[in-house]
């Protein structure tokens, strides 16, 4: 059995990359279990010394990468390389922690008490098709600072560029079996990664619906898992903002990677003295977005990654009030065009579901306090953005919306610096961010009497 890959631009195959067995998935595991205990007694400047090898042979094939990305994922070049840069920059920035990963002396009586962060053992990536390189290293980097082994399962379309980096992590020296990618399906390898007692954890980023199942699968060993699910975020626009600039900066924070990101914001909220005036000036954003073959300088979206994908947007295209779109190419591969919807309720399907695609509702609000109420009103609670001039307004309606990721008149949900994870049905735990490998970790506190 094997999965045929498909370019997203054209249609056309490009491969075939074949199935890992549950036989083959175990005993990759058990390959990094054995790795695992010379790995966490590595010195921790030598681990060190070794992630940032691993990060420099990242960085020597930056333009393999992204190119691979863009071929297998349909991402804007731009974007493919951010991605590979990104994997960089988060094993440099985790490559500091081995020598870091401090206990603590907690002051008792009758002796000396401290704590030790301890590598969990075997930790398992589950990785989706959307990102698929950021995603895989913000699990592994940390992981592997810790002393933990992984192995990683890329998304069965979009394996490519994960099956690469396992390839760079033994070129930069990291010994076998340290970190082992396992290309399959998730109804087979990913199953083996819930099931199989030598994982101590599972790190999971999909659907919400697919995640609970992990959970439960996990529940059974009490696994830890840490869960990166579903969004819809809001964009709150108040009126006291810059409009103009709110609007186009507006369809970067949905259609970027044509609209198939957990974080993006595919709810606009405009105060209503504001809202004819945005919606007129995002009218002439969206529709002089460039979309085009993803492999072109300058490309502002590109396809969808698969048919499948295509064909589930699609669908709510057919049931909603379209107020405008921009253009897409009429050809071959899987493409839709940046479009918005004004929404009228919030019992419409596309202002409540993930819709993962290019397409976002807006709606008009009054005051603060409807602004949060519309806001919180979902099953989400992942990223989003507030828009206004008014320090005071943008703390308020920070502490007041229920997302682990907010930004004030910008869009950014995402530095490998800062923590990131999401509320209610859009996760459990956090990624990235200094603390990041203690995640990864068990703390063993020892009392020695005096």
């Amino acid at each position: 059995m094997s999965t045929t890959l498909i370019n997203p631009a054209s249609g056309l195959a490009i491969g075939e990359v074949p199935h890992t067995s549950a036989e083959e998935t175990d005993a990759a595991i058990e390959r990094a279990q054995a790795a695992f205990d010379s790995w966490r007694r590595i010195a921790p400047g030598e681990r060190a010394r070794l992630l940032r090898a691993f990060a420099a042979v990242v960085d020597a094939h930056i333009e393999e990468l992204a190119q691979l990305e863009v071929h297998n994922s349909g991402h804007t070049i731009g974007n493919a390389r951010w991605e590979a840069g990104n994997v960089r920059d988060c094993l440099n920035y985790y490559s500091a922690a081995p020598e870091r990963l401090f206990g603590r002396q907690i002051p008792v009586a009758g002796g000396v008490d401290v704590t030790f962060h301890e590598p969990l053992g075997v930790v398992a990536i589950i990785v989706p098709w959307n990102f698929p390189m950021p995603i895989a290293a913000w699990g592994f980097a940390p992981a592997l600072a810790a002393g933990n082994t992984v192995v990683l399962k890329p998304a069965e379309i979009t394996p490519l560029t994960a099956i690469r980096i396992g390839e760079l992590a033994l070129e930069a020296g990291l010994p076998p079996g340290v970190f082992t990618v396992i290309p399959g399906k998730g109804s087979v390898v990913g199953q083996r990664f819930v099931d199989n007692p030598l994982v101590r954890k599972v790190c999971f980023t999909g659907s919400t619906e697919v995640g609970k199942q992990i959970m439960r699968g996990c529940a059974d060993q009490v696994k830890r898992v840490t869960l990166e699910l579903g969004g819809k975020s809001a964009n709150i626009i108040f009126a006291d903002t810059d409009i103009p600039g709110a609007a186009a900066a507006a369809p970067g924070a949905v259609f970027d990677n044509s609209g198939q990101d957990c974080c993006a914001r595919s709810r606009i909220l405009v105060q209503r003295p504001a809202y004819d005036e945005f919606v007129g000036r995002l009218e002439q954003a969206v529709r002089a977005m460039k979309v085009a073959d993803p492999a072109a300088e300058g490309t502002d979206m590109g396809p969808m990654v698969s048919a499948g994908q295509r064909d589930s947007v699609q669908r709510y295209l057919d049931q909603a009030s379209i107020a405008f779109s921009g253009t897409c190419p009429d050809s071959e591969g899987f493409w839709l065009p940046p479009t918005v919807v004004e929404s009228r309720s919030t019992d419409e399907a596309v202002w409540r579901e993930e819709v993962f695609g290019p397409l976002v509702a807006v709606m008009p609000f009054d005051d603060e306090d409807e602004a949060i109420l519309l806001a919180n009103d979902t099953e989400y609670g992942l990223s989003g953005s507030i828009f206004t001039n008014d320090l005071g307004r943008a703390l308020r309606v920070a502490r007041g919306v229920e997302s682990g990721n907010l930004s004030v008149n910008s869009h950014s949900s995402v530095r490998y610096w800062t923590p990131f994870g999401g509320y209610k049905q859009s996760g459990l735990g956090r990624e990235l961010g200094p603390d990041a490998p203690n995640a990864f970790t068990e703390e063993k506190n020892v009392f020695i009497a005096h």
